[in-house]
């Protein structure tokens, strides 16, 4: 599977350049092999990927800019989706990737599936401990309900803490509207 990521070589636009060598930078960074098509030098690398971005993706005016990326004839997204991936920490799987061993992507799936699979023993164990759970709130939900509450009064705490300096506030204006009073 080869990613294409489809640029302007020669772009005049410099929020293009940026974001082309974002990708470019990444990918090579960590070493995910792809290929670039130049849209500016190729019309039919151009016309092929403006026929294969979907239309959703499409902006209103229907000519999608680079960079836009693909695994082979998969499309995967543009800018905007590759960064949102990066950040979440799931580009192999935005690029329909198998991720490395290591990578905290690989280290997510696995946790993932090992919930599924002790979410799966849960489920064989019986309905007594469904009934049972069903009666009483989860941990989860006690620590949760404990720290809204805790919120709650550290909020009415606060509350009473500005009303008492409103409050010294009024009595000190007044202190001085009676001085200036007894002064004239």
């Amino acid at each position: 599977m080869v990613i294409k990521v489809f640029v302007a070589t020669s772009s005049g636009s410099t929020a293009i350049k940026k974001k082309q060598q974002e990708v470019v930078g990444f990918l090579e960074a960590n070493k995910i092999d792809f290929q670039q098509m130049d849209i500016a030098g190729d019309e039919d690398n151009r016309k092929w990927m403006r026929e294969n971005v979907p239309g959703e993706k499409k902006p209103q005016n229907g000519i999608p800019l680079p960079p836009q990326i693909f695994n082979e004839e998969r499309y995967c997204g543009d800018f905007e989706s590759f960064f949102s991936a990066k950040e979440e920490n799931i580009i192999y799987s935005f690029l329909g990737l198998a991720p490395p061993p290591g990578t905290k992507e690989t280290e997510k799936s696995d946790t993932t599936n090992e919930a599924e699979a002790h979410t799966e023993d849960g489920a064989n164990e019986g309905t007594h401990e469904e009934s049972q759970s069903a009666q009483s709130p989860s941990e989860d939900q006690q620590e949760n309900k404990e720290e809204d509450a805790a919120t709650g009064e550290e909020e009415k705490q606060e509350e009473e803490k500005q009303e008492e300096g409103e409050e010294k506030q009024e009595e000190g204006e007044e202190k001085e509207e009676v001085e200036e009073q007894e002064e004239s």
